[in-house]
């Protein structure tokens, strides 16, 4: 069985489980319960054909990844900001000497000569080359071919043994009960869920009502008009960097979603005068480009609000960096970002899953034909993504192996900021989860995003400000709740961490939600998000030579990362660490008072009103918005 990195809860789905312990020497390690719909057995594999067997040894050390992630995020903690390098990281979790040599020994004593058998260099695995008939005998199995109805084959089997002092060092075997085979792409085909980010329309996207026809300026007009001095007012941003060459902050993009350069000095030259001429510093992973072939709002919204707001409120001094990701053809996913700026990401508990990530180099021909992004990017101390998936949109065992990266990033001092979503408690395409696990529009219990549910990274949810109020009042934002709605609520996949805890009692028991536990996970277990909340509401954004009004918590999160970035320029100067996982502190004691408390407004989604927002962390804005003279003042006194 593969790591558990947290406790499931009550709604989460199983991916695949070890048996209970039999009298046999050898147990049964995967089995899976039913082919995949467009598969049907065809035939037994060919004794004599050649399998490339893949075992993936189990990662070290992971079930101490919170201590480990604690001990350097807590502000209680004598090791805060002390964090490690990737070696160190790589080091750590790397599966033990003793799993590789008691897995060779077991292949070697099973009549496969020494040579034949490799060890990678990240040590994750052990790769073999047997015949079908070796396989079948070595993990008491039997290898069949699968046809798809696109006429694709697979083999894999029902289920395969090993012995029990085996099965304790390793995580699972290729080809075994998985069908992770990618299906070639037809004319008309859908995208892969994960690789279809970028796509216009898919995951968590910005909304718009349209062009605006005058200049706005005015602080007096920021109920209804957000610009960059709106949003200095109501943070209280005011704050020029001095730490700039060595601080950075980093901007995820996915092609075909890109920025236009002129839109952005348009921008410049109306709001932002320091950027006029200036460009964010491209990194092109796998492929990715800022493309001009395709424009309009559904492709250039997303990149240019990112940018534009992004880069101002760090000012001109800071360079800020893109991450375009992904080619025009194959796209890209969250796993192949993460394998650009973590190289041992690549292959961690069996690398990618190219049913939903996209392969490079392309394949199928007429892509991007470079070698996979691997390690080869550093990752900022601020890395802020507007993207997002449905957590049912995936397998738990693709959303876990996922989180665990996160963490290991938290480890090495990086930020990492999601957006929670525009639909409420709906998820994205205002669909709702119905009890066999489907999403559709008329389905009721709620459904919660991914990877805002993610206990390692920090969720951001949407706020406006009150129609007729000024940015100047005591309390001039509530919850988003025109065009589009924070998302929020409680995760089916990920339990509780420790950090959030008393926060989310406080709320549960105070002001518990009126609906039936069938509608929500209501066990007080599960991972609550959002974290924290920016302005998501009435932002002017030039896209293709124009000023619109956009919308979403697309907005949110760059914001709320120019911000962090910061702070960190304030601690940097200091001679301290970057601030990286930041949720351990903010939710602590030490931070009580540094956000501006959201209650009032809901996120109204499935049928119902959602949550409320109330005194104290609630899961429709979480803690509230940033308050930077305060946010700074604490962490400036942090080690």
């Amino acid at each position: 069985m593969r790591c558990s990195l947290t406790t499931f809860v009550t709604l989460s789905l199983a991916v695949a489980s070890l048996a209970r312990p039999a009298l046999s020497p050898y147990n049964v390690h995967e089995k899976r319960s039913a082919i995949p719909a467009g598969w049907s057995h065809t035939r037994r594999h060919e004794s004599a054909a050649t399998l490339p067997l893949r075992i993936a040894l189990k990662q070290n050390n992971l079930e101490f990844i919170d201590e480990y992630l604690y001990d350097v995020s807590h502000p209680k903690s004598s090791n805060y900001g002390k964090h490690w390098s990737a070696g160190e990281i790589a080091r750590k979790f790397a599966p033990s000497e003793e799993s590789i040599f008691t897995v060779r020994d077991w292949l070697v004593e099973n009549g496969l000569a020494s040579d034949r058998i490799r060890v990678s260099s990240t040590k994750g695995w052990i790769n073999v080359d047997v015949t079908v008939e070796e396989a079948e005998r070595l993990m008491n199995t039997e290898y069949n071919v699968y046809t798809h109805v696109s006429g694709q084959e697979h083999v894999a089997c029902e289920a395969y043994h090993l012995p029990e002092q085996i099965s304790a060092h390793v995580d699972f075997v290729l080809p075994s009960v998985s069908f992770d085979a990618k299906l070639k792409r037809r004319s008309g085909s859908s995208s892969e869920p994960a690789q279809s980010l970028g796509q216009p329309g898919v995951g968590i996207t910005p909304k718009t009502t349209g062009t605006i026809s005058q200049l706005v300026t005015e602080l007096e007009q920021c109920d209804e008009y957000i610009t960059p001095i709106c949003l200095r007012a109501l943070y209280g941003l005011a704050y020029e960097p001095v730490s700039t060459d060595i601080n950075s902050f980093g901007i995820v993009e996915y092609t075909p979603q890109a920025y236009l350069q002129s839109d952005l000095q348009m921008f410049a030259m109306n709001y932002s005068t320091d950027l006029i001429g200036k460009e964010p510093v491209m990194v092109s992973i796998d492929g990715g480009y800022a493309q001009t072939e395709y424009q309009g709002f559904e492709y250039n919204g997303e990149s240019d609000l990112d940018l534009q707001y992004g880069m101002t409120l760090v000012t001109g001094k800071q360079n800020v960096t893109l991450y375009q990701t992904g080619d025009m053809v194959e796209g890209a996913s969250f796993n192949n970002f993460l394998d650009a700026i973590d190289g041992s990401y690549c292959t961690f508990e069996g690398g990618d899953d190219y049913s939903q990530d996209a392969e490079y180099p392309d394949p199928y021909g007429g892509g991007y034909e470079g070698p996979e992004d691997c390690g080869t990017v550093t990752p900022a101390y601020v890395i802020s993504t507007s993207y997002g998936y449905n957590e049912a949109d995936l397998t738990p065992f693709y959303a876990e192996r996922q989180c665990a990266e996160y963490a290991k990033l938290g480890l090495m001092g990086v930020t990492i900021l999601y957006s929670s979503g525009d639909d409420g408690v709906a998820g994205n395409g205002d669909v709702c989860l119905n009890p066999d696990g489907t999403q559709t529009v008329n389905g009721t219990m709620f459904n919660p995003s991914f990877p805002g549910v993610c206990p390692y990274v920090t969720s951001v949810g949407a706020t406006m400000v009150k129609p007729g109020a000024s940015v100047l009042d005591a309390q001039p934002e509530m919850a988003c709740m025109e065009v589009i709605y924070s998302g929020g609520g409680f995760s089916n996949y990920f339990a509780m961490p420790s950090y959030q805890k008393t926060a989310v009692d406080y709320y549960l028991e105070n002001y518990p939600p009126d609906y039936p536990a069938t509608m929500w996970n209501s066990t007080g277990m599960s991972r609550a998000f959002p974290d924290i909340a920016a302005n998501g509401a009435n932002y002017v954004v030039a896209v293709d030579g124009e000023f619109e009004l956009v919308y979403g918590t697309s907005c949110s999160s760059p914001v709320s990362g120019a911000i962090f970035t910061m702070i960190n320029d304030a601690r940097l100067a200091a001679g301290k660490s970057p601030i990286g996982f930041i949720n351990p502190t903010i939710y602590s004691t030490d931070f009580a008072g540094a956000f501006n408390d959201i209650t009032e407004g809901s996120n109204p989604g499935c049928g119902t009103e959602g949550y409320n927002a109330t005194v104290g962390w609630d899961p429709v804005t979480g803690l509230g918005t940033l308050n930077f003279p305060v946010l700074l003042e604490k962490w400036l006194a942090l080690p």
